[in-house]
């Protein structure tokens, strides 16, 4: 791991998104409400994420690599649900496109709520102290309020949704 990064998520880069930008010539200087309310909810989770590494990291230490014990694989599961939350937020802002936030956004709840949940297994089988899956369901609650800031930002756009979900 990382000690300059112990979320194991990459910091926000206001260039990754450059391109998107220079298509609205001349709109660089206006407020971006959606994309700093996104930045906003990228950095919550990354505080989500160093947090459940230190929890799940000495139950991830002590697997071997054929390991198949249940508490490992819900561990590295819920590790790989809270990775994906971060390419989520990420990619929701690659494109702009209103159907494409929506989707990412409907994701981002399913698998935040994932993470959550999972958790209590760990206190139930005494595998983690209630106190700390308690705090990382805290940060996950910070992290509910800002994606409902973020997901009131999203503006309708001419594109339809082929599939019905997102009108």
């Amino acid at each position: 791991m990382d000690a300059d990064n112990l979320s194991d998520l990459p910091e926000w880069d206001d260039n990754r998104f450059s391109f998107m930008d220079e298509e609205e010539e001349g709109e660089g200087w206006k407020p971006k409400p959606t994309r700093d309310a996104c930045k906003a909810l990228y950095r919550q989770w990354r505080e989500v994420m160093f947090i459940l590494k230190g929890i799940l990291n000495p139950i991830l230490e002590t697997a071997g690599e054929d390991d198949t014990d249940m508490f490992i694989d819900c561990a590295r599961s819920i590790i790989g649900d809270a990775h994906m939350v971060g390419v989520k937020i990420m990619s929701s802002e690659a494109g702009g496109i209103y159907i494409m936030r929506m989707e990412n956004a409907s994701i981002i709840r399913q698998l935040a709520q994932s993470v959550a949940t999972t958790l209590l297994m760990f206190v139930e089988e005494d595998t983690i102290e209630e106190k700390y899956v308690v705090i990382v369901r805290e940060e996950i609650q910070k992290f509910r309020l800002l994606f409902i800031k973020w997901v009131n930002t999203f503006e309708k756009d001419e594109f339809t949704d082929e599939w019905g979900l997102f009108v």
